[in-house]
């Protein structure tokens, strides 16, 4: 569930599980239980990179967030019971600042499989190639890559307008003028000033990057799901709510665990629409089975681990 949860846009099905990158590692995870179960790809490493696997999967998927805590903070509405009680287990990525600053700048104005769709082509022209088994993904392009390029190139990663933004906040990183790293000090006030600066960034993309990059669990993005969901379920009777008062109304009243709380209501609502629009297809004789990559097993994996997913 978190890896689909509109967080992060690489991880794609493949088996019982999924196939992605955690930085430059190739990886197949598969939930068993109260275990996760990890397959490192073929390419070599450090032995001590190999013993790290564990801690490096753990940091990521926040294991060590307490999550029954972190729900039990939440407001006690039918709202938010059922968003909690749909996306229980789901958890808020740490991803690396670059790869989630570069992502959310394409997303703006774009829906989950679009934004998939042009993480995959970013990735496949400008990162390397990795295997996992049979399978090859890629690695996100490091800012010094995407800097390399032309404006033309990333348009042709069908970013259209985007692809201004993207180059021109890949330079900036890449020049060390934006150390995105050394910004993790900031208070929340100053490194949303921080972000917002930089092109294609404002107080939505923002609020991503500070929540699944910087770990600001408070940080609440409003896009339009949680702006409808805002409106329907806790203004019902007001005809006008304008931006501030919502933005006004998530800070207070979702408190520390803003973020968590504005994840499992957009993972929700989201789901919520998908199962609707299933319905409703298969009512019309419209429904298509769902396709999902068979996973085959090779002689070439380098380290398998299990890792205890904490409640």
């Amino acid at each position: 569930m978190t890896l689909d949860s509109g967080q992060v846009f690489h991880w794609e099905r493949y088996g019982n599980g999924f196939i992605g990158t955690i930085r430059d590692l190739p990886l197949h995870l598969e939930n068993k239980g109260d275990l996760l179960k990890v397959r490192c790809g073929a390419t070599p490493q450090p032995a001590r990179r190999r013993r790290a696997l564990p801690g490096i999967v753990a940091h990521y998927f926040a294991l060590d967030h307490p999550l029954t805590e972190i729900c039990a903070s939440f407001p006690d509405d039918p709202v938010m019971n059922a968003a909690r009680e749909f996306c229980r287990g789901l958890r808020i990525i740490r991803q690396p600042k670059w790869e989630c600053l570069a992502t959310f700048i394409c997303s703006s104005m774009k829906q989950v499989a679009h934004i998939r769709q042009i993480s995959l082509a970013l990735r496949r022209r400008f990162g390397d190639r990795r295997r996992v088994g049979h399978h090859s993904v890629y690695i996100f392009p490091l800012a010094n890559r995407i800097a390399r390029a032309t404006e033309n190139d990333l348009r042709e990663c069908a970013l259209g307008y985007r692809a201004k933004n993207l180059l021109a906040t890949a330079r900036l990183v890449s020049s060390g003028e934006c150390d995105l790293e050394s910004w993790s000090a900031l208070s929340d006030t100053n490194l949303r000033e921080k972000l917002c600066s930089l092109p294609g960034v404002g107080a939505k993309i923002a609020n991503c990057v500070m929540l699944f990059a910087y770990e600001r669990l408070r940080a609440f993005p409003i896009d339009v799901w949680i702006e409808r969901v805002l409106k329907q379920q806790y203004f019902p009777r007001k005809k006008k709510v304008t931006e501030l008062r919502l933005r006004e109304f998530s800070e207070t009243y979702f408190g520390e665990h803003g973020g968590y709380a504005q994840q499992y209501l957009f993972h929700h609502a989201r789901m919520a629409s998908r199962r609707s629009r299933m319905t409703k297809n298969s009512d019309d004789g419209d429904g298509a089975p769902s396709r999902r990559r068979s996973a085959k097993r090779t002689g070439t994996v380098s380290q398998v681990v299990s890792i205890p997913t904490l409640r």
